[in-house]
């Protein structure tokens, strides 16, 4: 058995994750994980999170704890995937590909960094289905309002 959180795996931590970190399900799991490095980010993660923030000290806040944490690039590369797994899902059916633009980038910025995006989204099921990273609940869908 692992004792580190999540696995061990080392993931972006989407917006929808943040949001849940503090719940006494996962608040114990989700510390542990930022203190062992293994939470990073990347530019849409941290703008969907500022944007959310309520107040000025609110955003500062938000700012200094992202700032902390290691940065995955959104690269050419990495755009032309998000570009590229949208196409895959549209050529399913009509409107399949319908998934907010931040995270096409989150998952194909996993994908080029091989790592995992922690989340608590079931878009990140869906877009699993194009791009190549580990999609993880921070906890069961449905647990967490």
């Amino acid at each position: 058995m692992n004792a580190l959180p999540f696995d061990g795996s080392v993931l972006i931590a989407d917006k929808s994750a943040w949001e849940r970190g503090r719940n006494p399900l996962v608040l114990g799991e989700w510390s542990a994980a930022i203190l062992g490095d293994q939470i990073l980010t990347c530019a849409p993660c941290k703008l969907e999170i500022l944007y959310s923030a309520r107040t000025s000290q609110d955003f500062a806040e938000w700012h200094e704890a992202l700032s902390a944490l290691r940065d995955i690039p959104i690269t050419r590369t990495v755009c032309e995937a998000a570009v590229t797994g949208m196409g895959e899902l549209a050529a399913q059916s009509d409107g399949y590909h319908r998934v907010s633009i931040p995270d096409y980038l989150i998952a194909a910025a996993a994908q080029e960094a091989a790592v995992g995006v922690l989340h608590y989204d079931h878009h990140y099921d869906k877009l699993r289905e194009v791009f190549h990273f580990e999609s993880r609940w921070i906890a069961p869908a449905g647990s967490i309002p």
